[in-house]
């Protein structure tokens, strides 16, 4: 599966800004940026995975084009999806930007497997 590489490039240019350790890799069929070696946010064809606080998880659910991310069948709280088209312009991308590199400053990495 192909990825939005217009929206690709809309948020990668949104988190040079904001962080110096990002690393871009390949994963669930589309594009994944990694934060100080944490899950960030990731870019399918027509939606944005986000990874944020669970506190305001509820909240972020009310917004434009957000949903549960299931990717596994299985609701996993923290994570959304957002519409590529409810994200028109600069300020709507960087509201989920923002979001997710707040609880990236405080999310705990994933474990990494023993090779």
């Amino acid at each position: 599966m192909a990825f939005n590489e217009k929206l690709a490039d809309r948020v990668r240019e949104l988190l040079v800004i904001q962080a110096k350790n990002i690393e871009e890799k390949r994963m669930f069929g589309g594009l994944c940026f990694m934060v100080n070696d944490k899950m960030c946010v990731g870019i399918e064809s027509e939606r944005m995975m986000v990874r944020l606080d669970p506190v305001v998880y509820e909240e972020a659910l009310e917004k434009e084009g957000c949903t549960p991310m299931d990717f596994t069948g299985k609701v996993m709280k923290g994570y959304v999806f957002v519409d590529a088209d409810s994200l028109n312009s600069k300020k709507k991308l960087t509201y989920w930007i923002d979001l997710a590199m707040a609880y990236n400053k405080i999310a705990r990495p994933s474990k990494k497997k023993k090779k």
